[in-house]
């Protein structure tokens, strides 16, 4: 009996042991210091390049299904690699615009569970703007700290960033977050139409969502985006010989001129608002009344509901004719919403910050004020509350540009360390 429970505290004290063995395994991610941190970010620059150069030699124009299905494939493969659950995704719910080609390329969506609660999203773009033949007028190649290649600030770069922030956290063994779900779509640079959905739905319930567009030259981070719109204004006449009987006819370009005439001026310098008529065509022939005419308008807004504003004065504007034989319609499209600025945005990026200057020593530029150029972040911050950062990528320049898109070499270690830094300090706070 005596030997039996000497045997049952021995069996408990080791099981005990074990336990802590376990526990202490389990946590250990919490001790990694900055500069372990540091130290397999700086392992990962090679290999960050290698990647880069993968992926820039895929050409993936945001209508070249081919080599957009190749990137997919090559990005499902590293995030499995990385231990995610991997889905490749072929939308069928489709917001569609004027330029909205039929079928697009696809998204994929990578989520790694760890042993925490915080929530956490990254998203980057897997297509260009480029068409298939151009890479060879831009390789991929080294020139001192410039690393150029067809698309590689807009945004292979961000979507190597993401692969490899992931492998520094399993390098780490790091699993103290709740989800990572990483989102990269192939109709960024076409306004999103088949992704806009899946990116504003995953992004609902999240904390924080990193967005890796480039950060420009000098790698400022944004919390803010003007929202982009586009007008379309069709006018409908009828055509008649301009020298023998013009009054038989329905000048399209005359309602055309009246129409912009009274839609010119919709802009508000006080909320942002911004409306543009910038594309015109009409007529063919210069002896014949045009029986059609059209103009496009660009729109920038602050706010949501100034797009909603705008297009219902759009609307009613038209319903004033010149001419009342001539048929007039609008069409107005929400290209992107704006992204506004949120404290819990606010409170990330003054933790961003002081990452850049305690533990990197680099200055670091937080944008509050919308930027003309909108992005997928805004899509992720319609519906959340979630801190939503723009311009998480490298630095560099040269986007949409064809012979001079490059990122910084330096700017590789500072932007993995910055991300890999913020998930594992959300991690700690929630």
């Amino acid at each position: 009996m005596l030997r039996t429970l000497t045997q049952q505290r021995t069996t408990s004290k080791l099981q005990l042991a074990l336990s802590c063995v376990i526990a202490l395994s389990a946590s250990a991610s919490w001790a990694a210091s900055p500069q372990e941190i540091k130290q397999v970010v700086e392992s990962q620059k090679q290999s960050y390049l290698e990647t880069l150069k993968t992926l820039v030699n895929i050409e993936s124009g945001s209508k070249d299904l081919e080599g957009l299905n190749q990137m997919a494939k090559v990005v499902a493969d590293q995030l499995k690699n990385v231990g995610a659950e991997v889905s490749v995704i072929e939308s069928t719910d489709i917001y569609r615009m004027d330029d909205t080609p039929e079928k697009m390329g696809p998204i994929v969506k990578g989520v790694l569970k760890g042993q925490g609660k915080s929530k956490i999203m990254m998203i980057a773009h897997m297509d260009t703007v480029y068409e298939r033949g151009m890479l060879k007028n831009q390789p991929f190649k080294i020139d001192g700290n410039q690393v150029y290649g067809l698309g590689i600030i807009d945004d292979k770069q961000g979507v190597a960033a993401i692969l490899h922030v992931l492998n520094t956290l399993k390098k780490l063994n790091y699993k103290d977050y709740g989800t990572i779900t990483v989102l990269m779509n192939s109709d960024e640079e076409i306004s999103s139409p088949a992704s806009r959905k899946l990116i504003t739905e995953t992004a609902q319930d999240q904390d924080v969502v990193l967005s890796f567009e480039g950060g420009g030259k000098d790698g400022n981070l944004r919390l803010a985006t003007s929202g982009i719109g586009a007008a379309y204004l069709e006018i409908k006449g009828k055509s008649s010989h301009a020298g023998v009987k013009p009054e038989a006819g329905v000048n399209a370009l005359t309602e055309l001129s009246h129409q912009i005439a009274q839609m010119q001026n919709l802009s508000d310098p006080n909320t942002g608002l911004k409306l543009n008529w910038t594309v015109a065509e009409a007529g063919k022939t210069r002896n014949v009344i045009p029986e059609h005419a059209a103009a496009q308008a660009d729109v920038r807004a602050l706010r949501v509901q100034d797009f909603e504003a705008v297009e219902k004065t759009l609307n009613e504007k038209i319903k004033n004719k010149k001419l009342s034989d001539s048929q007039v319609s609008v069409k107005f499209e929400v290209r992107r919403p704006p992204l506004a600025v949120n404290d819990a945005s606010k409170k990330l990026a003054e933790k961003a910050q002081d990452i850049y200057k305690n533990e990197l020593n680099i200055p670091l530029t937080v944008s509050l004020t919308p930027t003309g150029g909108g992005t997928d972040a805004a899509f992720a911050g319609v519906k959340s509350k979630a801190a939503v950062i723009e311009g998480m990528g490298l630095s560099g320049d040269g986007a949409h540009s064809s012979n001079a898109e490059y990122i910084l070499k330096d700017s590789i270690i500072p932007r993995l360390y910055l991300a890999t830094r913020l998930i594992v300090d959300v991690s700690k706070a929630r």
